[in-house]
């Protein structure tokens, strides 16, 4: 196992946000509160990062992925021996989404296929048929379990209509607030800004059941891969509504 210590590679900062796509206010957040501290700096303080913190990264970013919030990251690492066998873990349990994931596409790869055929052979599918295919190609469906997609159902109706279109309201107040601070470039720091997010984030939380880490995670890689098609559905260019995450983000991170 390569040590922190031990010859190799090293990468600053900025190399390190450009190849991993991470920003350089994240790795500094990391840093802060010791979920991945570079093991070394130069003479002038600047971070250097090694092998070891590569692949740590790696971890890091990975379990988010599987929607393991920043403070289970740190204990899971704390209790990894940081090994080949705890790395395998790992890269079994995304292998493992990703099949699934892959298995979902073909299964629309060939409800599509045979709608063609039809189409094709001058015949039109019934209802049904395109009812299937719309189900099967539900983005909610593909990224959110069964389970949670029930979770989710269920606190919409605790909440009741009302109460949903009372927080539709509010969440479209803060969305043009927001992206006039977007337009801005009203430094993340601001405390306007920073209690427009705790309002937006304090709405979303109050439709996840538990503590929602695992939907939330969810419903940001469901945006962070279907931005353009959803952005249509939304009366704000999507170009914009992206800008407007990435802010969101800054802002989490500088808290």
């Amino acid at each position: 196992m390569i040590g922190k210590d031990d010859v190799g590679r090293r990468w600053s900062i900025g190399e390190v946000a450009r190849a991993s796509g991470t920003t350089v206010r994240a790795l500094r957040h990391y840093d802060e509160i010791g979920l991945l501290s570079p093991s070394e700096r130069t003479a002038s303080g600047h971070r250097r990062y090694t092998e070891f913190d590569v692949r740590r990264l790696y971890q890091v970013r990975a379990l988010r992925s599987l929607g393991v919030s920043l403070e289970e990251i740190a204990s899971v690492l704390a209790d990894s021996t940081g090994g080949l066998e705890a790395m395998r873990d790992l890269l079994a349990e995304q292998l493992r989404g990703l099949e699934v994931h892959a298995a979902q596409v073909q299964q629309l790869t060939e409800q599509l296929r045979g709608l063609l055929g039809q189409i094709d052979h001058a015949s039109m599918p019934d209802p049904d048929q395109f009812l299937t295919t719309l189900e099967m190609i539900s983005v909610f469906e593909t990224y959110f379990t069964t389970e949670q997609r029930e979770q989710l159902a269920r606190r919409r109706a605790e909440l009741g209509s009302e109460t949903i279109e009372a927080a539709k309201t509010e969440w479209a107040e803060l969305v043009e607030e927001l992206l006039r601070h977007v337009e801005e470039d009203t430094p993340v720091e601001d405390p306007r800004v920073r209690s427009l997010v705790a309002r937006w984030d304090a709405l979303g939380s109050r439709f996840h059941a538990g503590d929602g880490e695992q939907t939330r995670a969810a419903a940001q890689r469901m945006w962070n891969d279907n931005s353009e098609e959803i952005g249509r559905s939304l009366p704000w260019p999507a170009d914009r509504m992206r800008d407007l995450v990435r802010y969101l983000e800054r802002v989490r991170q500088a808290g």
